[in-house]
């Protein structure tokens, strides 16, 4: 087989494996900053979950610059297309993620009710908002992103704002945030103490819950909708732009591949069972499964996006045929083979210093030590 075949998909996989650590990592996070002012009814008990993800929430934001940082040399053109399209969220993005730092550093420094209640709710809103945006984004490439090409690839966006928050791109933002608030309560329920663990347990188990049902509801969505077929391009493995091919627009096109494979209906049934035997771990109580039982739902979520919507990465509503694909819009040989080396190196030991530092810090954040702690957040 071709080498440079080989790359492609080994990337997109690769992809896929960044938006999963994504989802899990960074959500984690993020849920429980959407969850600060709903668990932790007092001022102690929200710096106490804080303090609980204390240790992690900087070093998981590795995630999501390993993730802008893929996209930018394995798919430059993807890159460079939704930066420019998109800019007015990306912004909106980048704008949550700047003030949720400031949160945690500032928000008790001063003893003022005022000022920590402020930041409590920056806290929240940053957390919540990229969020919904992360799976914004998913819902609108299965939708299709309006845009074309100009002769010399310089892209053009034809939508507005608005239109990006379209009904299925916000239900596929709601199912983001379900995930990501289940595996925030989850997170609490192994590192808060009662009464905080008690009530990240309820929420976590609605928050299952809520993700099966809009899991559901997208996935029937998006059989009912019009999917993209390539019915003509230059081959698999061959450099090409997207100037070169045809696509068309297919009623349910985005359940060809599970038709044509009826194997990969395993990778949706993977996100349900991971969803669902999380919430009875949840209800058991059983904190540590359900967090990896979380991690299987987004495999299977962000799976069955991939696989339904394979080879095409940002499908164009303005004109299919200039679509991004896989095999358009990635990078050189040469430029993968570097950084898939440079992969092999990084990658592992970003699972290692991730998994040693949730070993030291294990156990639960004892709310005296927190007081009595001046530099504790």
């Amino acid at each position: 087989m071709d080498l440079y075949l080989i790359l492609q998909v080994l990337w997109w996989v690769l992809l896929g494996v960044l938006f999963v650590g994504l989802g899990t990592m960074v959500g984690m996070d993020m849920g429980v900053g959407t969850l600060l002012r709903f668990i932790g009814k007092t001022d102690t008990e929200r710096r106490t979950m804080l303090n609980a993800i204390g240790p992690h929430w900087d070093g998981n934001q590795v995630w999501f610059i390993l993730g802008g940082g893929a996209i930018f040399a394995a798919y430059p053109l993807i890159y460079a297309t939704s930066f420019s399209g998109l800019y007015v969220v990306i912004l909106l993005l980048l704008w949550s993620m700047i003030v949720r730092p400031l949160g945690f550093e500032y928000r008790s420094k001063m003893p003022s009710p005022a000022w920590r209640n402020a930041w409590d709710w920056t806290l929240l809103l940053s957390g919540a908002l990229p969020m919904i945006i992360f799976g914004a984004a998913m819902g609108n490439m299965l939708m299709g992103v309006p845009f074309h090409f100009e002769w010399n690839l310089r892209s053009i966006y034809t939508g507005s704002f608005i239109t990006l928050f379209n009904p299925f791109s916000v239900l596929a933002g709601l199912l983001s945030l379900s995930l990501s608030v289940y595996m925030g309560g989850v997170m609490m329920m192994g590192r808060a103490p009662e009464p905080i663990a008690g009530r990240a347990r309820a929420a976590a188990s609605y928050a299952a819950l809520a993700a099966i049902v809009l899991f559901a509801v997208l996935g029937v969505w998006v059989s009912m909708v019009n999917g993209y077929k390539i019915v003509s391009f230059p081959g698999a493995g061959v450099p090409q732009t997207p100037l070169q091919q045809t696509v068309e627009l297919v009623p349910g096109g985005w359940l060809s591949n599970y038709k044509s494979y009826p194997i990969l209906w395993a990778v949706p049934l993977l996100g349900f069972a991971g969803l669902f035997f999380g919430w009875m771990s949840v209800r058991a109580g059983k904190h540590t499964l359900a967090w990896w039982l979380g991690a299987v739902s987004w495999i299977g979520v962000i799976g069955t996006i991939g696989v339904a919507m394979f080879p095409f990465l940002m499908p164009s509503s303005s004109n299919p045929s200039q679509s991004l694909t896989l095999w358009n819009s990635i990078s050189s040989e040469t430029t993968l083979l570097w950084m898939t080396g440079w992969t092999v190196v990084f990658v592992p030991l970003i699972f290692w210093y991730t998994s040693w530092a949730f070993y030291v810090m294990r156990g639960k954040v004892d709310p005296r030590e927190v007081e009595a702690d001046p530099h504790a957040y």
